[in-house]
């Protein structure tokens, strides 16, 4: 269910719980359907997001007049011991909430749980037809490093991506 928080919106970023995965799952599931985030394309349930607290991630919410209208989360980026502090994430707002500043709230909480956990550097791929996104991560500390020509397919079709990165602690004095 899309829910709007009132005009005396106060927004605020907490660790995630159980109870929030069907939320989760929604939120997910516009940034698959809206085919802006991700490749993925298969929805998801909230079964299918519960079984994200079970594997090692980190993940936050961000929660505006009791509703959940956003998350963020970082995951392993690669089995090796050698990558331990390397985390992969990915930040998603709910469509009704976009352009508020919640992706912000949620990314700075998501940097600061990475820094207390002992990650030493976050990373993306975003579609550089995301400007948001792009202008959002550079703002706070995110450097691009290049761009994945033709990394892979979505509905068919051939789509790049730009990797972007932050040293947890060279961030600019953000988050």
């Amino acid at each position: 269910m899309s829910r709007t928080p009132g005009s005396q919106e106060k927004s605020f970023a907490r660790s995630a719980r159980r109870e929030d995965a069907a939320e989760i799952a929604r939120i997910y599931n516009e940034g698959i359907e809206d085919r802006v985030a991700t490749f993925e394309t298969d929805l998801r349930g909230e079964k299918d997001v519960l079984r994200w607290f079970d594997e090692e991630r980190t993940m936050v919410v961000v929660e505006s007049d009791g509703c959940v209208l956003g998350f963020a989360s970082a995951f392993a980026y690669r089995p090796r011991a050698c990558y331990a502090g390397v985390r992969e994430f990915s930040v998603y707002v709910s469509r009704d909430a976009r352009g508020r500043g919640l992706g912000r709230v949620a990314l700075e909480a998501l940097i600061k749980a990475a820094r207390a956990r002992g990650d030493w550097k976050l990373l993306s791929r975003v579609f550089p037809e995301n400007q948001p996104s792009l202008k959002l991560l550079v703002s706070l500390g995110f450097r691009e490093v290049g761009t994945y020509v033709r990394h892979a397919k979505l509905d068919g079709v051939w789509r790049d991506v730009v990797i972007v990165e932050r040293l947890i602690d060279e961030g600019g004095g953000r988050a």
